[in-house]
């Protein structure tokens, strides 16, 4: 009972990295991101646009970029989640000695 939430915690990044790597191998996928809109309407304003930089690694598809902005938000939540719980935790505990030591 003491590692449930270890337990939990390694069974979701497990699945989120099984299907990360099923994502990858996927080459055509419907989905497209802003960013490829805002390309194509640069490239309608100026032809001769050149992009100053380019992407390390580029997703094979619109799935696996979908995926990797859900994750980076899921995790965003959780980290948010947590601070939230932690200080709430700690707020109540010391309201909690406040009363004790009164009493």
């Amino acid at each position: 009972m003491k590692f449930k939430l270890e337990y939990l915690l390694i069974l979701v990044l497990l699945a989120f990295a099984i299907f990360f790597v099923y994502q990858t191998f996927i080459s055509d996928s419907e989905f497209g991101g802003a960013d490829g809109q805002a390309e194509d309407y640069i490239n309608e304003i100026n032809p001769d646009y050149e992009p100053i930089a380019e992407p390390l690694w580029e997703p094979p598809g619109g799935e696996t970029e979908s995926l990797l902005f859900c994750l980076q938000g899921a995790i965003g939540a959780l980290i948010i989640g947590w601070f939230f719980g932690y200080y709430y935790a700690l707020s109540k505990i010391k309201k909690d000695a406040k009363k004790s030591k009164n009493a």
